[in-house]
């Protein structure tokens, strides 16, 4: 079998251009341009760039943005404040938190405190039980991506055998359910899984989430892609 590699920058084009099209054609009907709120805690400049990408694709595909920058020393408390003031006002309709967030602040009471409706990032626990449970609601974003990518491709899902390496709750948890939601046998691995080799060989589909490059060698895949 000869490899093909997935590239997901032309689908990520065809997603913006329709979502384009769709926030003019809400604004034509009613008036109103959807708005994402982008917040930054701290000045980590790999965060800030990760920001300045989403708000400029949030212009490509016609949505208004609103920054929200706070300085490095916030409190849980203040941070929680904020994204409830955002979840509150009407005119934003998404709220991203840039993570991670500094040391001090408990990132999960911070995810908590975004309105599910415009959790456009799929982190809170609301988001969560959604995808577990199949009911409507936001994805996580990657894993959302992954599904849509798997999609694109005509990768054959249903029956297949999926391991997901890593097990955290905004990748590795999350594509496990919908893997699972789509009909495949997932198995989930991690740092104490033991022969993590000779598990991943037997695998028909491998999601890697855990964020160190060339972690997956290729003598650990299934030879029947070869």
């Amino acid at each position: 079998m000869t490899a093909k590699l997935m590239i997901g920058t032309d689908l990520a084009a065809e997603m913006v251009a329709r979502a384009a099209e769709r926030a003019t054609k809400l604004q034509d009907e009613t008036g109103v341009q959807p708005c994402l709120a982008t917040v930054l805690v701290g000045d980590d400049p790999a965060s800030a760039t990760y920001v300045r990408m989403k708000q400029s694709r949030s212009k490509k595909a016609g949505i208004g943005s609103r920054s929200v920058v706070l300085p490095a020393e916030t409190t849980t408390e203040e941070l929680v404040g904020e994204l409830t003031r955002l979840s509150d006002d009407p005119t934003v309709h998404g709220i991203l938190l840039q993570h991670p967030v500094p040391a001090q602040i408990d990132e999960r009471a911070a995810f908590e405190a975004i309105d599910p409706g415009k959790d456009v990032d799929g982190v809170t626990m609301h988001a969560f039980a959604a995808m577990a449970f199949g009911e409507p609601g936001f994805r996580s974003c990657t894993p959302g991506g992954i599904m849509r990518l798997l999609a694109a491709y005509d990768v054959p899902v249903a029956g297949a055998h999926a391991v997901v390496i890593g097990r955290s709750p905004i990748l590795g948890k999350p594509v496990g359910m919908l893997l699972l939601a789509s009909n495949a046998t997932v198995t989930f691995t991690h740092s104490k899984t033991q022969d993590l080799p000779a598990i991943v060989r037997q695998a028909d589909i491998v999601v890697a989430a855990v964020g160190k490059p060339n972690f997956v060698r290729g003598r650990w895949l299934n030879r029947a892609w070869w």
